[in-house]
Order: C-alpha cells, then sequence, then structure tokens
C-alpha cells in the first residue's frame, strides 16, 4: 500500500488558473508550513538580535566588538559549508517531514540551553560560538529539504509566487522580533527571548505533524559522493545558473554581511542602545517584506532583469550606508537595502528551484543554502577583519562596491541571463 499520497492536494476544480500573489494559500499543506514559520521565525530574529547583542556587550571595545560578531557568523558559516553538500543528497532521498521534525527538535534544544546559560549567568562567549554553530548545523540540513518541498507543494505555475511567500514568512517577523527582544533585553533580560524562540519553533512541528508525508524525490541509491558531484556539475554546466550562483557568492560574502554587523554599526557609528539596534533590524526587515511581495508578486515573469536590478540596488545601499553616520538615515537606507537583498535572494531562489529537475532540486537548493548560510557569516568574518583595519564605514562602503562592479560585470556579460 502506497503510505505517500501526492505532494500537491489541489483544493480547486481549476488549478491552472492565473498565477497571484495568494494562490499558494489554497493548498493546504503549503497554508500549514507557511503559517507555523511565520510563528517560528518570530523567534528566530528574537535570537538572531540577542546573541549580537550579546556577542557586543562581551567585547567591550568598537573593534573587539566587529571581529567578535565576525567571528559569530563564522561560527555559523563552517557547519554549512562542510555539510550542505550532502543535506542535499538527504533532501533529495530521503521524507522532508522526517528531516524538518528532527532539525526542528533540535533548534529547541539548542535555544532552551541557551535560555538557561543566561539565566543563571554562566554563558561565555566560547558557549556562544559553539552554541551557534550547532544550530547552523540543524540549519543546514533543514534549509535544503524545506525549500526544496515547496514546488511539490504547488503547481509549478505558482512556485516563484510560492518561493515569494516563504520569504515573506521569514522576513515579516524581522520587523517584529527584533525590537520585541530589544525590549525584553531591556526589561527583563536576555533568557526571555531564547525561551521564546523555543516556544515559537514549536509551530513548525505542529504544523509537520498534520502535514501529508511525501515520497522521496529521487530514487537513484549511488553513491553519496557521486551525487553530490552529479549536483555540482549540474549547476556548473547550466550557463544561467553558474552565474547566479557565482554572483549569489560574491554578495553573500562582501554586502549581506551588513546585517550580521548591524549590532556593532549601531553602537559604535550610530552610537544607539538595544533597542536601536532592534529599530534598526527592523526597518532592514520592513524592506525584506517589501523584497519578499516582489518575488511574490513578480513570480517567473522577467527573472533575468529583476535578478540584475535588485543586486545593484543592494550594493548601492550598502555603499551609502558605510557613508552615513545619521541613525535617521541609516533606518530609510536599511529599508531600501532590505528590499532589494530579499528580491536578489528570491529571485535566485525561482531560479535554481524552476531551472532544475525535479530529483536535482535538493542538491541545487543545498547550494544555494550553503551559500546563504555559510558565505553570509564568512563575510561577516571578512568585513569584520577588514573593520579592524580601515574601520566599520569604510570596510561596508568598500564591500558594496566589489558587488556593484561584479553584478554588472556578469550581468552585461552574459547573454542567456538577460534572455531569462
Amino acid at each position: 500500500m502506497n503510505l505517500f499520497r501526492p505532494a500537491i492536494a489541489l483544493e480547486t476544480k481549476n488549478p491552472r488558473q492565473r498565477a497571484t500573489i495568494l494562490a499558494p494559500f489554497r493548498f493546504h499543506d503549503f497554508r500549514l508550513l507557511w503559517f507555523g514559520l511565520l510563528i517560528s521565525n518570530l523567534g528566530t530574529w528574537m535570537q538572531i538580535t540577542t546573541l549580537g547583542y550579546l556577542v557586543v556587550a562581551l567585547a567591550g571595545t568598537p573593534r573587539l566588538a566587529a571581529l567578535y560578531v565576525g567571528i559569530l557568523g563564522a561560527s555559523s558559516a563552517v557547519p554549512v559549508v562542510l555539510l550542505s553538500p550532502i543535506a542535499g543528497v538527504i533532501a533529495d532521498r530521503f521524507p522532508r517531514r522526517r528531516v524538518l521534525l528532527i532539525t526542528n527538535s533540535m533548534q529547541v534544544a539548542i535555544a532552551l540551553a541557551l535560555a538557561l546559560l543566561v539565566a543563571f549567568g554562566a554563558l561565555q562567549l566560547w558557549e556562544i560560538f559553539l552554541l551557534a554553530g550547532m544550530r547552523s548545523t540543524t540549519q543546514a540540513f533543514d534549509a535544503p529539504a524545506r525549500q526544496s518541498w515547496v514546488p511539490l507543494l504547488v503547481p509549478r505555475e505558482y512556485v516563484g509566487n510560492a518561493i515569494g511567500l516563504n520569504s515573506l514568512a521569514f522576513n515579516a517577523p524581522s520587523v517584529i522580533g527584533p525590537p520585541i527582544a530589544g525590549l525584553l533585553i531591556y526589561s527583563v533580560g536576555e533568557a526571555y527571548s531564547f525561551y521564546a524562540n523555543a516556544v515559537a519553533t514549536f509551530a513548525v512541528i505542529a504544523a509537520l505533524i498534520f502535514m501529508a508525508p511525501s515520497a522521496p524525490s529521487s530514487t537513484k541509491r549511488e553513491g553519496v559522493f557521486d551525487s553530490i558531484m552529479a549536483g555540482v556539475s549540474f549547476l556548473f554546466n547550466h550557463s544561467v545558473l553558474r552565474q547566479v550562483v557565482l554572483l549569489l557568492l560574491i554578495t553573500c560574502l562582501f554586502v549581506r554581511p551588513y546585517t550580521q554587523l548591524l549590532p556593532a554599526y549601531a553602537a559604535h557609528v550610530v552610537k544607539v542602545d538595544a533597542r536601536g539596534l532592534g529599530i534598526l533590524l527592523a526597518a532592514s526587515g520592513v524592506g525584506a517584506i517589501a523584497g519578499a511581495l516582489v518575488t511574490a508578486f513578480v513570480g517567473s515573469r522577467r527573472r533575468g532583469a529583476v535578478w540584475f536590478a535588485s543586486a545593484a540596488l543592494m550594493s548601492l545601499g550598502t555603499i551609502v550606508l558605510g557613508l552615513v553616520h545619521v541613525y535617521a538615515v541609516a533606518l530609510g537606507v536599511l529599508v531600501v537595502i532590505g528590499a532589494a537583498t530579499l528580491s536578489f535572494a528570491g529571485s535566485s531562489n525561482v531560479m535554481l528551484q524552476t531551472l532544475s529537475p525535479d530529483d536535482m532540486r535538493g542538491r541545487a537548493i543545498s547550494v544555494f543554502s550553503m551559500v546563504m548560510l555559510g558565505g553570509v557569516p564568512a563575510g561577516s568574518l571578512v568585513l569584520g577583519s577588514a573593520a579592524t583595519a580601515i574601520g566599520l564605514s569604510h570596510a561596508m562602503a568598500a564591500g558594496g562596491a566589489v558587488s556593484l562592479a561584479a553584478a554588472i560585470w556578469i550581468y552585461v556579460g552574459d547573454a542567456a541571463l538577460r534572455k531569462v
């Protein structure tokens, strides 16, 4: 007897109607997963904000703050870089619901460990870096399984809209989560952000329990190394996706780390406290919501043009942010950067998912996850180290300039990309 029902439970007699932003919500399992992620990510953003605040507080000096924030990022990067290729194979070979149940349960345990260490006054820098690395390990397996599942929950013409809504579920809480974390830090202490994240993560676990299991996408049983190399070969030989991954890597190293460096930027450039940091992160989150909505609205149309325009605007915004030392102006710039960043990431994700075959999608997304979850923290170490030598403002502006030059060079030089 087949224990797996079809991945898409159609709830409409005419699923082939024109794609709209809200069309994916017509499908039961997508709805469940989306609302679970929306709640869980509120806690995630609270934890991200609180970890950055704790590292800066324990550092003491401006230059050490930038360096330690970079180390925090690097401690999250290493597990993703090492494990994402294997995680992609697992996403293709194993039931995705089972993988996600395991990863989210582990994230609850890590959040509780952070909360208890803070509550008893025992948390040290090395423990922050270790637990951040452990959470990144779970993310390395979570992201390919979750993101490659989305195209199986909705019909193909809705994939772009669904990916945009998925980004929205992660970034909408970024507007609320950081200010709540700032208020909790200021009023009752850092531990409560971690407790809140542990509770919020149960929303995803509950959603997964009520979702229908789906069969693995790939039935091949070749060696793990052969499977990894097949995915790498597919991306390297694809004329469009090769360029998408290249620019994604460059932006993650030189532009995207602005989020990890915001605690140091808040404390030592625009000189605000934890509440001010929460508002800076919320401004970026407001822009991110706009960028996710762009992805959901555009769907699979004009992907190449939107992809390039978003990369260029994101890079320009980071240059301006590096030159700005006024808090109110920085808020406006962060809204623009947040919108462009999420539009670029969403466009990259849509192209990877729609241009990859079903049995290769998990491995393609694992590369996307490896770059996004590993490249950004690694970039925060690069820019954090540069900031110790030339200052945080100059490091951010230089990173934006490198990214802008790369975006123009790649897009102008690739005719196939301009036709997508």
